[in-house]
Protein backbone atom coordinates (compact mmCIF):
# COMPACT_ATOMS: atom_id res chain seq x y z
CA UNK A 1 0.00 0.00 0.00
CA UNK A 2 1.36 3.24 -0.82
CA UNK A 3 1.36 5.75 1.61
CA UNK A 4 -1.25 8.08 0.14
CA UNK A 5 -3.67 5.11 0.15
CA UNK A 6 -2.46 4.28 3.76
CA UNK A 7 -3.58 7.79 4.14
CA UNK A 8 -6.70 7.84 2.56
CA UNK A 9 -7.81 5.44 4.54
CA UNK A 10 -6.94 6.54 8.15
CA UNK A 11 -7.28 10.34 8.07
CA UNK A 12 -10.48 11.68 9.71
CA UNK A 13 -11.29 14.97 10.39
CA UNK A 14 -14.17 16.61 12.55
CA UNK A 15 -17.37 15.86 11.44
CA UNK A 16 -18.54 19.11 11.99
CA UNK A 17 -17.50 22.39 11.74
CA UNK A 18 -13.48 22.86 12.47
CA UNK A 19 -12.95 25.45 15.13
CA UNK A 20 -9.16 25.18 15.62
CA UNK A 21 -7.44 27.09 18.86
CA UNK A 22 -4.53 29.05 17.35
CA UNK A 23 -1.27 28.33 19.01
CA UNK A 24 -3.96 27.14 22.22
CA UNK A 25 -5.84 30.01 22.87
CA UNK A 26 -3.25 32.90 22.24
CA UNK A 27 -6.04 35.50 23.02
CA UNK A 28 -6.62 34.11 26.18
CA UNK A 29 -3.51 32.09 28.26
CA UNK A 30 0.41 32.44 26.64
CA UNK A 31 0.39 30.92 23.31
CA UNK A 32 1.87 27.22 22.51
CA UNK A 33 1.48 26.34 26.76
CA UNK A 34 -0.28 23.54 28.45
CA UNK A 35 -2.27 26.42 30.03
CA UNK A 36 -3.44 28.10 26.21
CA UNK A 37 -4.22 24.41 24.99
CA UNK A 38 -5.89 23.70 28.43
CA UNK A 39 -8.14 26.68 27.72
CA UNK A 40 -8.75 26.01 23.89
CA UNK A 41 -9.85 22.26 25.07
CA UNK A 42 -12.34 23.92 27.76
CA UNK A 43 -14.16 26.59 25.36
CA UNK A 44 -14.77 23.17 23.21
CA UNK A 45 -12.44 23.88 20.08
CA UNK A 46 -12.56 20.36 17.93
CA UNK A 47 -8.68 21.23 16.74
CA UNK A 48 -6.01 22.35 18.33
CA UNK A 49 -3.25 24.23 16.45
CA UNK A 50 0.31 24.69 17.46
CA UNK A 51 3.95 25.33 15.97
CA UNK A 52 6.68 22.76 16.23
CA UNK A 53 10.67 23.18 16.12
CA UNK A 54 13.76 20.63 17.28
CA UNK A 55 15.76 21.36 20.14
CA UNK A 56 19.94 20.40 19.82
CA UNK A 57 18.95 16.81 21.43
CA UNK A 58 16.16 16.02 19.02
CA UNK A 59 13.35 17.03 20.87
CA UNK A 60 10.47 18.20 19.43
CA UNK A 61 8.89 21.41 21.64
CA UNK A 62 6.00 23.46 21.01
CA UNK A 63 6.99 26.70 19.95
CA UNK A 64 6.73 29.64 17.16
CA UNK A 65 10.08 30.18 17.32
CA UNK A 66 12.90 28.33 16.93
CA UNK A 67 14.57 30.53 19.71
CA UNK A 68 13.60 32.17 22.79
CA UNK A 69 11.45 35.37 21.85
CA UNK A 70 12.67 38.63 24.31
CA UNK A 71 9.04 39.57 24.14
CA UNK A 72 7.25 36.36 25.16
CA UNK A 73 10.19 35.05 27.26
CA UNK A 74 12.23 35.51 30.73
CA UNK A 75 15.53 33.44 31.40
CA UNK A 76 16.03 30.48 33.92
CA UNK A 77 17.24 33.33 36.29
CA UNK A 78 13.90 35.39 35.41
CA UNK A 79 15.45 38.49 33.78
CA UNK A 80 14.71 39.71 30.21
CA UNK A 81 16.53 38.32 26.94
CA UNK A 82 18.45 41.38 25.47
CA UNK A 83 21.80 40.10 24.46
CA UNK A 84 19.90 38.89 21.31
CA UNK A 85 18.52 35.79 20.42
CA UNK A 86 22.25 33.83 18.97
CA UNK A 87 22.49 32.61 22.49
CA UNK A 88 18.86 31.40 22.90
CA UNK A 89 18.54 29.38 19.56
CA UNK A 90 16.41 26.04 20.98
CA UNK A 91 18.68 24.19 18.23
CA UNK A 92 21.65 24.69 20.35
CA UNK A 93 20.02 23.79 23.00
CA UNK A 94 18.87 20.46 25.38
CA UNK A 95 15.48 20.27 26.22
CA UNK A 96 16.46 20.35 29.82
CA UNK A 97 17.72 23.93 29.08
CA UNK A 98 14.82 24.91 27.35
CA UNK A 99 12.43 24.13 29.58
CA UNK A 100 13.84 25.96 32.29
CA UNK A 101 12.68 29.31 30.56
CA UNK A 102 9.68 30.71 31.42
CA UNK A 103 7.19 31.71 28.28
CA UNK A 104 4.36 32.68 29.86
CA UNK A 105 4.41 35.26 32.80
CA UNK A 106 5.21 38.65 30.54
CA UNK A 107 2.17 40.52 29.13
CA UNK A 108 1.67 40.84 25.69
CA UNK A 109 0.22 44.26 24.78
CA UNK A 110 -1.66 43.14 21.41
CA UNK A 111 -3.59 40.37 23.77
CA UNK A 112 -5.45 42.49 26.68
CA UNK A 113 -7.61 39.43 27.69
CA UNK A 114 -3.91 37.16 28.24
CA UNK A 115 -4.40 35.73 31.57
CA UNK A 116 -0.54 35.52 32.32
CA UNK A 117 1.15 32.51 33.94
CA UNK A 118 4.51 31.15 34.44
CA UNK A 119 4.90 28.44 31.88
CA UNK A 120 8.00 26.32 29.66
CA UNK A 121 8.00 25.65 26.05
CA UNK A 122 6.45 22.37 26.59
CA UNK A 123 7.40 19.42 23.91
CA UNK A 124 4.86 17.70 21.59
CA UNK A 125 4.33 14.72 23.29
CA UNK A 126 3.81 16.70 26.66
CA UNK A 127 1.00 18.55 24.62
CA UNK A 128 -0.59 15.36 23.15
CA UNK A 129 -0.54 13.40 26.35
CA UNK A 130 -2.61 16.05 28.13
CA UNK A 131 -5.00 16.41 25.53
CA UNK A 132 -5.63 12.78 24.85
CA UNK A 133 -6.56 12.54 29.01
CA UNK A 134 -8.29 15.45 28.91
CA UNK A 135 -10.42 13.83 26.23
CA UNK A 136 -11.01 11.15 28.03
CA UNK A 137 -11.82 12.58 31.74
CA UNK A 138 -13.78 14.26 29.68
CA UNK A 139 -15.74 12.35 27.83
CA UNK A 140 -15.75 14.54 25.34
CA UNK A 141 -15.12 14.07 21.56
CA UNK A 142 -11.94 13.16 20.05
CA UNK A 143 -9.69 16.33 19.42
CA UNK A 144 -7.81 16.83 16.49
CA UNK A 145 -4.13 17.91 16.22
CA UNK A 146 -2.74 20.99 13.03
CA UNK A 147 0.48 20.55 13.40
CA UNK A 148 2.82 23.28 12.25
CA UNK A 149 6.42 23.05 11.30
CA UNK A 150 8.33 26.07 11.62
CA UNK A 151 11.01 25.97 8.49
CA UNK A 152 12.60 27.71 5.76
CA UNK A 153 15.00 26.68 3.87
CA UNK A 154 17.56 29.90 5.03
CA UNK A 155 17.49 27.62 8.46
CA UNK A 156 18.53 24.14 7.30
CA UNK A 157 21.35 23.23 9.61
CA UNK A 158 21.26 26.44 12.00
CA UNK A 159 18.19 26.49 13.48
CA UNK A 160 16.46 23.22 13.08
CA UNK A 161 17.43 19.81 10.73
CA UNK A 162 16.68 19.53 7.15
CA UNK A 163 12.88 18.62 6.08
CA UNK A 164 13.84 15.28 6.37
CA UNK A 165 15.12 14.71 9.78
CA UNK A 166 12.61 17.69 10.83
CA UNK A 167 9.14 15.79 9.79
CA UNK A 168 10.57 12.30 10.83
CA UNK A 169 11.10 13.43 14.30
CA UNK A 170 7.45 15.34 14.36
CA UNK A 171 5.92 11.86 13.13
CA UNK A 172 7.54 9.88 15.51
CA UNK A 173 5.81 11.33 18.21
CA UNK A 174 2.35 11.69 16.65
CA UNK A 175 2.61 7.64 15.79
CA UNK A 176 4.18 7.25 19.14
CA UNK A 177 1.08 8.91 20.77
CA UNK A 178 -1.31 7.01 18.72
CA UNK A 179 -2.93 10.43 16.81
CA UNK A 180 -1.60 10.31 13.27
CA UNK A 181 -5.54 9.96 12.40
CA UNK A 182 -6.62 12.69 13.85
CA UNK A 183 -3.07 15.16 13.16
CA UNK A 184 -2.68 17.38 9.94
CA UNK A 185 1.05 19.01 9.33
CA UNK A 186 0.83 22.28 8.17
CA UNK A 187 3.47 24.34 6.46
CA UNK A 188 4.23 28.00 4.96
CA UNK A 189 7.22 25.44 3.48
CA UNK A 190 6.37 23.07 0.68
CA UNK A 191 8.89 20.79 1.44
CA UNK A 192 8.23 19.77 4.79
CA UNK A 193 5.01 18.56 3.00
CA UNK A 194 6.58 16.55 0.41
CA UNK A 195 7.77 14.45 2.88
CA UNK A 196 5.39 14.40 5.08
CA UNK A 197 3.13 13.15 1.69
CA UNK A 198 5.87 10.32 1.22
CA UNK A 199 5.74 9.50 4.86
CA UNK A 200 2.76 6.35 5.62
CA UNK A 201 1.73 7.98 8.59
CA UNK A 202 -2.16 8.37 8.09
CA UNK A 203 -1.74 12.13 8.50
CA UNK A 204 -3.00 15.19 6.07
CA UNK A 205 -1.37 17.66 4.61
CA UNK A 206 -2.25 21.63 4.69
CA UNK A 207 -0.87 24.28 2.92
CA UNK A 208 -0.20 27.60 4.58
CA UNK A 209 -0.41 30.83 2.60
CA UNK A 210 -0.03 34.22 3.39
CA UNK A 211 -1.66 37.42 2.28
CA UNK A 212 1.52 38.73 0.31
CA UNK A 213 2.80 35.08 -0.89
CA UNK A 214 -0.53 33.79 -2.73
CA UNK A 215 -0.77 33.79 -6.65
CA UNK A 216 -3.99 32.79 -6.40
CA UNK A 217 -5.16 28.98 -5.61
CA UNK A 218 -4.04 27.58 -8.60
CA UNK A 219 -0.47 28.77 -8.23
CA UNK A 220 -0.13 28.48 -4.59
CA UNK A 221 -0.84 24.42 -4.99
CA UNK A 222 1.25 24.24 -7.70
CA UNK A 223 4.29 24.77 -5.62
CA UNK A 224 3.55 20.79 -4.59
CA UNK A 225 4.01 17.40 -6.65
CA UNK A 226 0.61 16.62 -4.85
CA UNK A 227 -2.97 18.08 -4.15
CA UNK A 228 -3.39 18.69 -0.03
CA UNK A 229 -5.75 18.17 2.21
CA UNK A 230 -6.70 21.43 3.26
CA UNK A 231 -5.69 25.19 1.67
CA UNK A 232 -5.33 27.35 4.55
CA UNK A 233 -4.90 30.86 3.46
CA UNK A 234 -4.98 34.31 5.53
CA UNK A 235 -7.99 34.87 5.70
CA UNK A 236 -7.82 38.21 3.79
CA UNK A 237 -7.62 35.94 0.57
CA UNK A 238 -10.80 34.13 1.11
CA UNK A 239 -14.18 34.66 -0.87
CA UNK A 240 -16.48 32.62 -2.42
CA UNK A 241 -14.51 32.04 -5.52
CA UNK A 242 -12.05 30.47 -3.71
CA UNK A 243 -13.77 28.61 -1.41
CA UNK A 244 -15.90 27.04 -4.41
CA UNK A 245 -12.40 26.28 -6.56
CA UNK A 246 -10.91 24.75 -3.95
CA UNK A 247 -14.05 22.69 -3.11
CA UNK A 248 -14.00 21.83 -6.73
CA UNK A 249 -10.23 19.98 -6.07
CA UNK A 250 -11.52 18.04 -3.14
CA UNK A 251 -9.49 20.68 -0.96
CA UNK A 252 -10.84 21.80 2.63
CA UNK A 253 -10.36 25.75 3.23
CA UNK A 254 -9.31 26.46 6.80
CA UNK A 255 -8.40 30.33 6.55
CA UNK A 256 -5.93 31.83 9.73
CA UNK A 257 -6.21 34.05 11.95
CA UNK A 258 -9.71 35.01 12.50
CA UNK A 259 -10.50 37.04 15.48
CA UNK A 260 -13.29 39.52 14.75
CA UNK A 261 -16.77 37.98 15.19
CA UNK A 262 -18.11 39.63 11.98
CA UNK A 263 -15.18 38.20 9.89
CA UNK A 264 -16.30 34.62 11.22
CA UNK A 265 -19.53 35.23 10.25
CA UNK A 266 -18.79 36.50 6.71
CA UNK A 267 -16.11 33.04 6.49
CA UNK A 268 -18.63 30.56 7.67
CA UNK A 269 -21.62 32.05 5.09
CA UNK A 270 -19.00 31.33 2.62
CA UNK A 271 -18.65 28.09 3.28
CA UNK A 272 -15.07 27.38 4.41
CA UNK A 273 -14.53 23.99 6.56
CA UNK A 274 -13.27 25.93 9.74
CA UNK A 275 -10.94 28.70 11.27
CA UNK A 276 -8.09 29.03 12.95
CA UNK A 277 -8.70 31.83 15.74
CA UNK A 278 -7.00 33.10 19.32
CA UNK A 279 -10.57 33.51 20.79
CA UNK A 280 -12.22 30.24 20.68
CA UNK A 281 -14.43 31.79 22.83
CA UNK A 282 -15.00 34.02 20.57
CA UNK A 283 -15.71 31.13 17.63
CA UNK A 284 -18.32 28.96 19.99
CA UNK A 285 -20.56 32.62 20.37
CA UNK A 286 -20.21 32.70 16.77
CA UNK A 287 -21.36 28.91 15.88
CA UNK A 288 -23.87 28.25 18.89
CA UNK A 289 -24.90 31.98 19.51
Amino acid sequence: MSPSEARAQASRSPAEFDLQGHRGARGLAPENTIPAFRTALELGVSTIEMDVVISGDSVVVVSHEPWMSAEKCRTPEGGRITAGQARHRMYEMTYEQISAYDCGSLTLENFPEQESTAAPKPRLRDVLQMAEAYVNEHDRAPIFYNIETKSRPEWDGTLHPDPEAFVERVLAVVEDEGVGPRTTIQSFDPRTLEVTHRHPAPVRTALLVGWEGSDGLEEDLGVLSFVPDIYSPNARLVDEDLVAAAHDRGVEVIPWTVNDAADMKRLIQLGVDGLITDYPDRGQSVLRP
